[in-house]
């Protein structure tokens, strides 16, 4: 059984953004002003034009956060979602 703390752990999630042609700033913009959950916001090369890490409450499902908060933003045409399990940094203990 999860400890109470574990019940409040944030969990992260990456979303890719394909937006509509000449869209990419307006769809960077209405994430920074409209989705507080936003934690950081990144212009791509490649295929998508956005990345970005969502900080999620454990309540909080990603599926309906990505389709009803973030798919619906005006001028995005496609997601692609990555749900991160493990944060790394320098010095860390892997137990």
């Amino acid at each position: 059984m999860p400890s109470a703390s574990a019940e409040f752990r944030t969990r992260h999630i990456f979303v890719q953004f394909k937006c509509q042609l000449g869209r990419a700033y307006d769809v960077a913009a209405a994430i920074m002003d409209n989705v507080e959950e936003c934690g950081e916001l990144f212009s791509t090369s490649g295929e998508y034009d956005l990345i970005a890490r969502f900080n999620l409450e454990a309540h909080q499902d990603p599926g309906l956060f990505v389709t009803e908060r973030l798919q619906r933003l005006d001028g995005v045409a496609a997601t692609y979602t990555i749900l991160a399990f493990n944060a790394f940094t320098p010095n860390q203990d892997p137990s």
